[in-house]
């Protein structure tokens, strides 16, 4: 789960910061009479983002991390049942070995090993599975943020939204009267409760 939170901050960061940059190439051939009113409020044309507030805050973030923890949950089981059983049949072809024929012990043999990739596989499966759904979760996590972004910083007349993590710190200082993560958060849970309904 680590690695989903780790994967979903480094790509919200980069969309972010990618999404800002267009929005600001935009913003900088507006006119020179709207570039001189917005220079006044330069000491907030750069913002920044926490984003580790932003995910733990997130609910459609919340709502995602839920159902990956369910459906981690559900395959690890489901593996450990097959797990089981099929440490069970080999428990009791060890037991009965010696009461088998050579013939019957080969089958047998031949038998466990096809089992035992067949659960090698399926295993595979289901982590790839996890990964490349995990995967879509993750674009549609980013559209999400870099869209409203860029209508939110449009709209408050940021030239640029910087992220900010402690696991992953691009930046190493910044004012806290320059964090927009809270309005942000807000912003995007009211969508996605909009989305919602």
């Amino acid at each position: 789960m680590k690695k989903v939170i780790n994967t979903i901050s480094k790509i919200a960061a980069i969309l972010t910061i990618a999404a800002l940059v267009t929005s600001c190439n935009k913003e900088q051939s507006k006119s020179a009479n709207s570039k001189a009113s917005s220079s006044a409020n330069n000491s907030e044309a750069v913002v920044y983002v926490n984003s580790d507030s932003l995910l733990t805050n997130y609910d459609y973030f919340k709502a995602v991390q839920l159902t990956f923890q369910e459906k981690s949950k559900k395959a690890q089981a489901d593996l450990t049942a097959k797990g089981a059983a099929f440490q069970r049949e080999v428990a009791a072809y060890q037991q009965n070995a010696g009461s088998l024929s050579a013939d019957q012990r080969a089958s047998t043999e031949e038998r466990l090993a096809r089992k035992q990739q067949e659960l090698a596989t399926y295993n595979q499966n289901a982590g790839n599975a996890l990964s490349n759904e995990e995967a879509v979760e993750n674009e549609k996590l980013y559209n999400k943020v870099s869209e409203f972004l860029k209508v939110h910083a449009k709209a408050k007349g940021y030239k640029f939204v910087l992220t900010y993590s402690k696991s992953n710190p691009a930046v190493l200082y910044a004012d806290l009267s320059l964090d927009i993560t809270k309005e942000v958060v807000e912003g995007l849970n009211a969508e996605y409760k909009k989305d919602k309904k």
